[in-house]
């Protein structure tokens, strides 16, 4: 069959699916089977049972899954086609770009820390959520676009042929996609904020111009943006697949990169809402690679977990971090503390705080000024003594404990006090748009009533707007941390950061002195 005929063919069918699917074909069916009874008697009655299946066969309407709750297959999230649906729509959408000059793309959408959503609202809120960003997405694209369900938590687009598709109109595409996820969800009482990645491949900067090819382009973008998002949205280009074959971790590689200091911490600042100076900041893992540049904690930290490296890891990132206080203190620049992440496993060492206790000493600094910051998750789900031990043993040495993703481990009162919380650090799920959600505003609220009530201090994550900056200052919480102030920086940058924070805080103090 011709490339024109199998195009005339599909357009045939999919009229012929509207016409049989549409409500008209619920109020003449019955009018056509009495029609035919009575102009031809059983014969014709029979001829109309035989065809009416196979008109329906022709459209391809009895090869979609069946529809569960009464619902359209299409409108459920679960229900969607698969990957190789989406490969074979984008090879035909390709040939007929090619074939009428036009141009196509691949759209993948991912939802942010989606098993962190299913862990905190259950597993029937996160179908839920699948279902309506789907029904979103539908709403959001055309007719003949292809829509179809991608991995778990994610969603594949494959855009029918354009007359004019350059970057920046697919930017804004991909922003519109996003937009559509990324608004508020209502689930019974509860109204939930996600975040989306969004990566895309053009047809012109396709590697490989075939459906599979354009998807495995798509796929290399969308990782791209999930490294560096959230809420990112990054395009395909070249070197992205030079980068991909050279990013296979193998255990000797990670191995030499901790032990020859390639990997070291980064440093992100937070600041006080009152003031708007800066009071801490956190020790972040990243690798800096000689040829690959700086590599992100999600790709190296699996395997130093896999290799039983993780404590080596927390002794080089609080040595580095220790030994930045100090490069502070030199520079005269005023930095009360620097928050250190442990983990589970680190904090089950018998021998954890005489190691702290020494390192402390070795730097001649006040353990008050080392922040260890511990997982909400693990401290509702831990009742180990040793790992209680720790936590008390270092606040009764002088250490502020930090409570790290409030919100998401589900930790109980009792045991925030029973493991010396001083400050509990907001999860950014209570962050996201809090300026322009009511709800979110009443939720953070009642967190920050009840560290009042608990006398803990707060600080609140993933700041990305002056609004939200603005909100929670409105709304008493004591710190804030994020992009929308800084994003994690080498040690190298951090004093030159911190003089410009601070010459900037001077001069919005003259100029509020000057008007007044």
């Amino acid at each position: 069959m011709s490339r024109l005929s199998a195009q005339r063919f599909r357009e045939l069918r999919r009229l012929l699916r509207q016409t049989l699917l549409g409500p008209q074909a619920l109020a003449f069916l019955p009018a056509i089977v009495l029609a035919a009874f009575w102009i031809g008697g059983e014969p014709w009655l029979i001829l109309v049972a035989l065809i009416m299946p196979a008109l329906y066969a022709l459209t391809g309407v009895l090869d979609q899954p069946a529809a569960r709750d009464g619902r359209h297959p299409q409108t459920h999230a679960i229900d969607l086609p698969p990957r190789k649906a989406l490969e074979s729509a984008l090879d035909q959408q390709l040939d007929n770009a090619r074939s009428r000059g036009r141009f196509t793309a691949c759209f993948l959408l991912s939802i942010d820390d989606f098993d962190q959503v299913t862990d905190r609202y259950g597993l029937t809120a996160g179908e839920d959520i699948l279902t309506r960003s789907a029904e979103r997405l539908r709403a959001a694209i055309r007719g003949d676009d292809s829509l179809a369900r991608f991995g778990t938590d994610g969603f594949g687009i494959g855009l029918a042929p354009i007359g004019q598709l350059d970057l920046e109109i697919a930017i804004q595409m991909a922003a519109r996609l996003q937009s559509a996820i990324e608004d508020p969800i209502s689930l019974g009482a509860s109204v939930i904020y996600v975040s989306c990645s969004v990566g895309f491949c053009l047809s012109t900067r396709a590697p490989e111009k075939t459906g599979p090819g354009l998807i495995l382009a798509a796929e290399l973008a969308l990782a791209d943006a999930r490294r560096n998002g959230p809420s990112a949205i990054r395009a395909y280009s070249a070197d992205m697949t030079r980068r991909a074959a050279t990013r296979t971790l193998a255990t000797d590689e990670v191995a030499q990169a901790l032990n020859t200091g390639q990997i070291l911490p980064f440093f992100q600042p937070q600041v006080s809402t009152d003031t708007g100076r800066v009071t801490g900041f956190e020790a972040l893992a990243r690798w800096c690679h000689p040829e690959r540049g700086v590599i992100p904690p999600v790709e190296f930290l699996p395997v130093l977990e896999r290799m039983g490296a993780m404590e080596h890891l927390s002794e080089v990132i609080l040595t580095r971090a220790l030994t930045a206080l100090q490069s502070w203190d030199r520079a005269g620049l005023q930095v009360p503390h620097v928050g250190v992440n442990f983990a589970s496993a680190e904090l089950q060492n018998p021998r954890l705080i005489d190691a702290i206790r020494w390192q402390i000493d070795r730097f001649e600094l006040s353990p008050e000024r080392l922040v260890v910051e511990v997982l909400e998750t693990v401290v509702a789900a831990s009742p180990d003594d040793v790992l209680s031990r720790n936590i008390n043993g270092l606040a009764e040495l002088g250490c502020q404990i930090d409570l790290d993703d409030f919100g998401t481990g589900h930790a109980s009162i009792s045991s925030i006090r029973r493991f010396a919380v001083s400050r509990i650090k907001i999860d950014r799920s209570f962050v996201m748009k809090v300026d322009r959600d009511p709800e979110q505003q009443k939720m953070v609220s009642a967190i920050l009533t009840m560290a009042e009530r608990l006398e803990l201090e707060t600080l609140a994550e993933g700041i990305e707007t002056r609004g939200e900056h603005a909100m929670l200052a409105q709304l008493g919480c004591g710190h804030v941390q994020g992009f929308g102030i800084a994003r994690p920086m080498p040690v190298e940058q951090t004093i030159d950061w911190v003089r410009a924070h601070e010459a900037g805080l001077s001069e919005a103090l003259k100029i509020g002195r000057g008007i007044a």
